[in-house]
């Protein structure tokens, strides 16, 4: 036992043996003081008191000076717990196995994503044919000391000369655009600033791209507004880039431009929040032809798979909750006239591509993928067979070509990459990682439990094989419920750490999800948003009666969406867990939408500015609803200083007033991770240094310690 970790105790107990007068119960953490204001909103007619409003602002040097407080006292616990060591060190020996992602045909050239074990960021690399020699084409690696610039998103011309490639830095949602010259290796002159939520489109000599104009003020906090369309050609500065479409009289839409395979079709959407979307299209082969809507509202989700002998191919849940494959002649596009070739079936069609002239289409059943191929009609040819249930991602095909691949995964099944045969439908490996863990110990069932109001949910839960249900076993539970977001069987390589210490890792399907479509998806939204907290509730009672664990040995853990998600059941039933990890969740349910781009998420939320909406906002909002009775668990929320999708306020905020009123013995902590995001790009050695963190938390709170030295 390291004495240093209970140095603040013993002030502490100094502390109140000097009293005279009987001292009201006090933490064992001595917490940095944050200074509270007077700042009362009234929305509505009630009174809510914000007295951390100051925190808000990332700029300001108190702010600066207090996350440097949190940060000292949090890394101070975490790294006086004696096991941490051993827990990184496992990190780093687990992790370090070479990954692949599916490759990317382009000409004669198969490019793909490469990560040697413990790089920061994963390489992309070329190769002539299969069979070729790997080549480094753009190694993010080499534009940063610290790993901390990604690559967020990238487009091939048709020629496969020239590729655009957008890079993030530091975690921000901002991004620049590039441009590679391909036979060369060298970037060109041109440069594209100020993009958000884009990925470069190629056509021509040049490409799309969406951008915000240059941002005043905090470019981290402030309302990003005015999403536009702009073509950049190549060769010239980015204030000749051509204006392809904006909506200035809606101002908080956003607006991206896609294409066909072949290049025919232009596709413009808009969206008002993070579901549904309009669609537009232009025919670039004729010569002066007009944008073409199709759909002109936000009812339903809409996206352009590719084209085929000059009709477009829409995957669409209009007049479909669980998806449909449509074919939209340009000549009479209106939905009455579309033709159905995949019509909706029992499960959901998640996606589809071309692939040497038949179609892929990816169905979930359960939460899990199965994936089945029919002619260009419709009729069906075959299924794909897969090694177990997992999800299929990363699926890359072109609609010439007798290849195709896919990446497949599950909970003990690291992502492995398959060729698929498109006149046989057989599969073999392509690329599998080698790890050093013995996957054979361990497996995956899946459950359906009882909501609170009778609702089935499916849950999967991981474990070693045989173990005993007598309610000691320690168990993270995992969600997120919300964005119409499915949460299918996934790889974590720090999950592997848990499991060879016995720990069981379950992860539910709450509604609010996309799984079932969009009836589960609208179930856990607005005013019904407490169906989602409900379902992780019976999740972790399920749990408990199953005696898979016991409340003295459940963690939960979810990000952003999922970090809402735990943040209110702790809350509301702080009694049913040992610890609590809400990640760059958002917590401010009143203010969510003041900042970047929050006002997307009214959709999935509602708004505080709606009196009936601000109503069920307030009932369960994490900040607003913190007890100063309650026994709570062990928290640490996690959060990144670059995060511009949900601003670190929302953490800042959260744990200052769980700071002020928990008045137990258990820690409330922040860790604020710095250079970083919302978690996309992070590098390697921020993610184990993060997840070393999380789990020796979670062993620590509950009176556990891993095997490692």
């Amino acid at each position: 036992m390291h004495n240093k970790r209970f140095l603040n105790l013993a002030l502490v107990l100094l502390a109140l043996a000097s009293c005279k007068t009987e001292p009201e119960p006090m933490s064992r953490f001595q917490y940095p003081e944050t200074r509270r204001d007077s700042v009362v909103d009234n929305y509505h007619g009630t009174s809510v008191a914000d007295p951390y409003r100051w925190l808000e602002d990332d700029r300001s040097e108190e702010t600066a000076a207090w996350v440097k407080a949190q940060n000292e006292l949090t890394f101070g616990y975490l790294n006086s717990i004696p096991f941490r060591p051993g827990i990184e060190a496992r990190l780093n020996q687990i992790w370090n196995y070479e990954r692949f992602s599916a490759p990317v045909k382009k000409g004669e050239r198969y490019y793909f994503f490469k990560n040697d074990g413990l790089q920061n960021q994963s390489v992309m690399y070329f190769q002539q044919g299969l069979d070729g020699q790997p080549q480094v084409f753009l190694d993010p690696n080499a534009l940063s000391e610290d790993g901390t610039v990604a690559l967020a998103g990238y487009s091939f011309s048709k020629d496969g000369k020239f590729m655009a490639y957008a890079i993030a830095r530091a975690g921000s949602d901002w991004n620049e655009i590039r441009v590679r010259d391909t036979q060369t290796g060298k970037d060109l002159p041109d440069l594209i600033e100020w993009v958000k939520f884009s990925s470069p489109q190629w056509e021509a000599d040049g490409f799309y791209y969406s951008r915000y104009d240059k941002p005043e003020g905090s470019e981290l906090s402030n309302l990003n507004e005015n999403h536009k369309v702009y073509y950049h050609k190549l060769g010239t500065t980015q204030d000749q880039d051509r204006l392809v479409f904006e909506d200035p009289q809606n101002p908080k839409r956003f607006c991206n431009a896609d294409l066909t395979q072949q290049e025919d079709f232009l596709i413009i959407t808009q969206q008002e929040t993070t579901y549904g979307n309009t669609l537009s299209f232009k025919q670039l082969g004729k010569p002066n032809s007009n944008f073409v809507q199709v759909i002109a509202d936000f009812e339903s989700e809409n996206s352009v798979v590719g084209s085929h002998q000059g009709m477009l191919y829409l995957l669409t849940n209009r007049e479909a909750p669980k998806y449909r494959l449509v074919r939209v002649d340009p000549a009479k596009p209106q939905p009455e006239n579309w033709q159905d070739i995949l019509p909706q079936g029992e499960h959901v069609l998640e996606y589809a591509r071309f692939a040497n002239g038949k179609i892929l289409a990816a169905y979930m059943t359960d939460a899990h993928n199965q994936i089945q191929v029919f002619d260009m009609d419709g009729k069906a040819l075959g299924q794909v067979e897969l090694p177990t249930i997992g999800a299929v991602d990363g699926l890359s095909s072109q609609h010439d070509e007798p290849l195709a691949f896919f990446t497949f995964t599950s909970f003990v099944v690291p992502p492995t990459i398959f060729k698929l045969d498109m006149e046989t439908l057989e599969t073999e490996v392509f690329k599998a990682p080698e790890l050093d863990f013995d996957f054979s110990q361990y497996e995956t069932q899946q459950v359906f439990y009882t909501s609170k109001d009778g609702t089935k949910v499916p849950m999967f839960i991981t474990h070693k094989k045989g173990i005993t249900l007598d309610g000691s076993n320690p168990t993270l539970l995992y969600g997120y419920g919300g964005f119409n977001i499915s949460l299918k069987p996934s790889f974590r390589t720090s999950n592997l750490v848990w499991l060879e210490n016995g720990g069981v890792y379950a992860v539910a399907n709450l509604r609010g999800g996309g799984e079932y479509g969009i009836d589960w998806y609208k179930a856990g939204t607005l005013e019904r948003k407490q169906n989602v907290f409900d379902d992780f509730i019976a999740a972790a009672e399920h749990l408990v009666a199953q005696k898979f664990t016991r409340p003295d040995r459940l963690a939960i853990n979810g990000g952003s969406n999922g970090g809402l998600l735990v943040g209110a059941v702790t809350n509301q039933r702080p009694d049913l867990f040992a610890v609590a990890i809400p990640s760059v969740g958002v917590l401010d349910m009143l203010r969510f939408h003041k900042f970047t781009i929050g006002y997307a998420w009214v959709g999935d939320y509602g708004s505080s500015d709606n009196a009936e909406q601000f109503e069920h906002l307030f009932k369960y909002s994490p900040l607003h609803n913190i007890s100063t009775t309650a026994e709570y668990p062990a928290v640490l929320v996690t959060t990144a200083d670059h995060d511009d999708r949900v601003v670190p306020a929302h953490s800042f905020k959260y744990i200052a007033q769980l700071q002020h009123s928990y008045q137990g013995q258990r820690p409330v902590m922040v860790r604020i991770e710095t250079n970083a995001g919302h978690g996309a790009g992070k590098p390697t050695a921020k993610q184990i240094a993060e997840e070393a963190d999380k789990w020796a938390f979670i062993f620590d709170n509950m009176g556990l310690a891993p095997k490692y030295p």
